[in-house]
């Protein structure tokens, strides 16, 4: 009985003893949806020591506070600082934050729970023996569909002694979870480089061998937050692609950001923004060996298979009838027609990688099939292949060459003309993508320059190779039926896919020119046809010449003079066969579906694409593969890359590709990787992705 009448006396006596002993106290405030104690590390604090003190907040599940940054939209929490004299204040700390979709939207925070510590200085001025108490006036921002602006006094007493204190064993796990998570400077040997193009920053660690990583920026406004992060694992290191934030019109001279990795581990940087691609012209590890020889090997399999590929197919059936012509003549003469065919070839292959490494080097990015962008180009190349055609014809006769112009080089016109048939099957080539060449070609153009020629090279000998080969063969050759009127039927013949070829190109003009550029197209096709019946009827003569000349460049000027007088920002542009069914692509809407939860088809495609416009118009707009897509609840987004557009480019580029076709589906989740089809499709490989994607959910 005794011992309870005393009870309060003894509780008062033990709470001084405490106080004595250095123990430290506050009180847990509860806010709107949020509870928050100020704390610190130690049970007491000393004169001219530092010591820590901590915001400790537990949010209620599905709320959230903000990191420094606080993503699209938020603030971070902020403190008010009432201390006693002798204390000062560092700056709040913020451990390494999540992030936290919301819509189209990412925030960057915390959730559940976390420990903000302030790094705090007690002077020589406190007495020990004391007590100080500090006190701040806490405002923050909770968040979750809602968003609740909050305050909150916060006050803790901490003991002053000679000694600093033990650590407190209540606080003790929260400052060592939030001292794993804060952000350390990088260690020694890892370094951070960061490069731009027009519209990505890439990341590139070297000297930590991880698997993936985040990363978030000090600097708001600087990036696409909600934009997926594209994650490029090497075996140094790591690459993280980010997109630019929309609207950004001055980037800084430096990157401020933090990285944070799958243990939890978070590093600081602060990196030199360079424009274009990092000069590295060694030969990376991961292209050493067997990776390098596959990649080369994609590379020829391409070529080759790009000689079946519409584009090209025209050309080769010119190049059939040249060795046909020639199958009398000696070997040797054979071989070297076939060795200055590759020539060409080679030589315009290494042209436009050149040109790609240049552009590349200045930040822009392009990608192959990009001169079928300009509609002064595809104008141009109609001409030509009318050209061509007329002369296949009969109308005039020009031979194969078709820059076979004066006595000497007539007489050289053999070579000469195989070396221009290699130019041109390169130049009809490049709106195509064939089967294994659009990885070799992203591959590629990611990597230092002497890997990317090697990889253009092998691309260039596969389209050379048939012919090659066959002029190489002795066997092969003698197969070959011999020159006779028989040829000029065949000449006529050949004459229709090339007059197939004009039809495509000036469909393709006709999206930027529409009537009115048709119609002068036309009109240059006419004056193109009269420049040729001018050669055919006055052969070999000087005035037929230059009257030719004049025609044919009214016939190349008339077009384009349409296209220039074009509205500023008009260009190209591709009808889509079912606007309903097929959404414009942009990231936005690519990021949004995908943190919905939604998969994603992205087609990726051109009007100037034959293999783009089969596989459309046979697979993917057909009713039957659109219902598929509609009951698998896939978002189906169509880029259009027939116009330059920097953003599909860097789209393409993040796969792993620089060209048209390439098809990429997503499944649900924005953290999932997409899954690329093969560039020739058939209705079976996309209905099996669906039905894979299904039993993925």
């Amino acid at each position: 009985m005794r011992l309870r009448r005393r009870s309060p006396i003894l509780l008062a006596m033990l709470t001084g003893l405490l106080l004595f002993c250095g123990h430290s106290f506050g009180q847990p405030v509860r806010a709107a949806h949020l509870t928050v104690e100020m704390v610190t590390e130690t049970n007491s604090i000393a004169p001219n020591h530092d010591f820590l003190a901590g915001l400790h907040f537990v949010l209620d599940p599905g709320w959230h506070i903000y990191w420094i940054n606080a993503g699209d939209a938020g603030e971070p929490p902020r403190v008010d600082w009432q201390l006693p004299a002798g204390i000062t204040a560092g700056d709040l700390q913020f451990p390494a934050p999540e992030r936290l979709p919301l819509g189209p939207l990412m925030d960057f925070g915390y959730q559940r729970e976390v420990l903000l510590p302030i790094p705090m200085r007690a002077d020589a001025s406190l007495r020990a023996g004391t007590n100080a108490t500090l006190r701040g006036h806490l405002h923050f921002l909770v968040c979750s569909n809602v968003c609740i602006p909050g305050k909150a006094e916060l006050e803790h007493t901490v003991a002053v002694t000679s000694h600093p204190g033990a650590t407190d064993p209540a606080t003790e796990p929260v400052f060592l979870a939030a001292e794993r998570a804060l952000p350390r400077t990088l260690p020694l040997g890892v370094s951070v480089q960061v490069q731009q193009t027009k519209t990505a920053f890439v990341i590139r660690l070297t000297g930590k061998s991880v698997a993936s990583a985040e990363f978030y920026p000090y600097d708001q406004d600087l990036i696409a937050n909600a934009a997926p992060q594209i994650i490029r694992p090497q075996p140094d290191g790591l690459w993280i692609t980010v997109e630019k934030a929309q609207g950004l019109q001055q980037v800084p001279a430096q990157l401020h950001g933090l990285l944070k990795f799958p243990d939890g581990a978070a590093y600081q940087f602060t990196s030199a923004i360079t424009t274009g691609y990092i000069a590295d012209y060694s030969v990376p590890q991961r292209c050493r060996g067997g990776g390098l020889l596959r990649v080369l090997g994609f590379a020829f399999l391409g070529g080759l298979i790009l000689n079946l590929m519409p584009c090209v197919f025209p050309v080769l059936f010119i190049k059939g009838l040249a060795l046909v012509q020639s199958s009398g003549h000696e070997r040797q003469r054979l071989r070297a027609y076939g060795a200055m065919y590759a020539l060409g070839i080679l030589v315009s292959f290494w042209a436009i990688v050149a040109l790609l490494l240049l552009l590349r080097a200045g930040g822009h990015h392009l990608g192959w099939g990009f001169q079928f962008q300009s509609p002064y180009f595809v104008a141009c190349l109609a001409l030509l292949f009318f050209f061509l055609g007329l002369s296949l014809a009969g109308l005039f006769e020009v031979g194969l060459s078709v820059t076979s112009v004066g006595g000497e080089l007539a007489q050289r016109g053999g070579y000469s003309g195989s070396f221009f048939t290699g130019v041109l099957a390169t130049v009809v080539a490049t709106p195509c993508t064939a089967p294994f060449m659009g990885a070799a070609i992203g591959f590629a153009l990611s990597q230092s320059s002497l890997i990317t020629f090697a990889v253009f090279t092998m691309l260039a000998l596969g389209l050379a190779a048939p012919y090659v080969f066959l002029t190489l063969q002795p066997a092969w050759i003698r197969l070959l039926p011999k020159p006779g009127a028989w040829m000029e039927y065949l000449k006529l013949a050949v004459s229709l896919p090339i007059f197939l070829a004009v039809i495509w190109m000036v469909w393709v003009f006709a999206q930027v020119a529409g009537s009115n550029g048709v119609a002068a197209l036309l009109a240059g096709m006419l004056l193109t046809a009269i420049a040729g019946w001018v050669l055919g009827h006055w052969p070999a003569k000087r005035f037929s010449t230059m009257a030719a000349i004049v025609l044919l460049s009214a016939a190349i000027a008339l077009p384009c003079f349409v296209a220039t007088a074009l509205p500023v920002g008009k260009t190209i542009s591709k009808t889509f066969a079912q606007a309903t069914a097929w959404q414009p692509f942009s990231p936005q809407r690519l990021a949004a579906a995908r943190v919905a939860g939604k998969p994603v088809f992205v087609d990726f495609s051109a009007a100037w694409c034959l293999s783009c416009q089969v596989n459309e118009r046979v697979v993917l707009d057909r009713p039957d593969v659109e219902e598929a897509f509609r009951k698998s609840g896939v978002v189906m987004l169509r880029a259009d890359w027939t116009n330059h557009d920097d953003t599909i480019t860097a789209a393409l580029s993040q796969l792993g590709r620089s060209g048209v076709p390439t098809y990429a589906l997503y499944s649900g989740g924005p953290q999932s990787a997409p899954q690329l089809l093969p560039e020739v499709l058939t209705t079976r490989i996309v209905l099996d992705a669906l039905q894979n994607l299904h039993a993925k959910q």
